[in-house]
């Protein structure tokens, strides 16, 4: 049975107060940008820092987790997941300006907060270089996670420290010379190792240079003015589903092989932008998922450039009797 709200969890040894809301069998679709996705076993809000950590203190030590924002970049299967879904976005969402100077500022944002009220928020205090983000359809965390970018600037060209909590529930903070950073990957240093091997980014302090926000406001009207013209932002999307490969662009050569339009289900590569792939109405995870399959292949077989995603696939594939 589909609980909308409860207030306890059971960690296998009794049963622990929350002060967020726990979901049981939480339809996916209801959390993805792709509108598709089975059920998660326990959806959880936190309702804040410390409320994740007791979350994740008390969970079985084999109990999959995983960390959502707006749903965006991601699809889950059909066949729905085990384990825990915490979802972040609006819950673990601070943001404010730590200092300024005549030179800079520096902001710290909450993982769950969206990046276009970063971009907003930045703006407003007369500091430049967050204006990419009003672009990138998503949480700082998932930004952080993937090093999202868009306009030629990345998440991790202006972030200056995260925070990050571990599987134990413990907080950290980490240097961004702590990982190695490139292109739409972020991953932990071999030397700065020294933590348990999963935790999440639930917040970051981000450098900026002073600007003038009436030049920061139209450069962000300027970039969502550039994204309506040339997204399917009117159909169910996750945003770009492959990397652009290096001196290339993913969807050139996703229309170079005549893909544009091609549909399986109720899932179409965009006749407007082929690095999308939108939901037409009524399709399933499957169906996105058999997409990005055939892109692959027939990009690989036709131009011999092994397209590499960027959505994260999560869950079981649903089995039909």
């Amino acid at each position: 049975m589909n609980v909308s709200e409860v207030n306890k969890f059971t960690d296998g040894s009794g049963l622990r107060t929350l002060r967020g809301e726990m979901r049981m069998n939480e339809l996916m679709r209801k959390h993805t940008s792709w509108r598709v996705g089975g059920e998660a076993a326990r959806f959880y809000r936190p309702a804040d820092l410390n409320d994740l950590s007791d979350f994740l203190q008390n969970l079985p030590e084999d109990e999959p987790v995983y960390v959502v924002g707006l749903g965006s970049n991601l699809l889950v299967r059909d066949g729905g997941l085990k384990g825990s879904i915490l979802a972040l976005h609006a819950r673990l969402n601070d943001l404010q300006l730590v200092e300024q100077n005549k030179l800079d500022g520096l902001i710290y944002v909450g993982a769950g907060v969206a990046c276009a009220k970063v971009a907003r928020f930045t703006a407003l205090h007369d500091l430049a270089g967050a204006e990419f983000l009003a672009g990138i359809p998503g949480t700082i965390g998932g930004a952080l996670a993937m090093n999202a970018g868009c306009y030629g600037t990345e998440t991790w060209e202006i972030a200056e420290r995260v925070r990050v909590i571990d599987r134990m529930g413990q907080l950290h903070e980490r240097h961004r010379n702590d990982y190695e950073i490139s292109y739409r990957q972020v991953t932990v240093k071999p030397a700065s190792a020294r933590f348990h091997h999963e935790e999440w980014f639930v917040g970051g302090w981000f450098r900026l240079k002073r600007g003038n926000h009436v030049t920061s406001i139209q450069k962000i009207k300027a970039l969502l003015l550039a994204r309506v013209s040339s997204q399917p932002l009117n159909l169910p999307n996750a945003g770009s589903v492959f990397r652009n490969p290096p001196s290339d662009y993913a969807a050139r050569l996703i229309e170079s092989c005549d893909l544009k339009g091609f549909t399986v289900g109720g899932a179409m590569v965009s006749p407007k932008h082929a690095n999308f792939i939108v939901n037409t109405g009524g399709a399933i995870a499957a169906d996105i998922e058999t997409i990005i399959g055939i892109i692959k292949d027939t990009v690989k077989n036709k131009t011999g450039v092994a397209l590499v995603q960027e959505v994260r696939i999560i869950g079981a594939a649903r089995r039909y009797s």
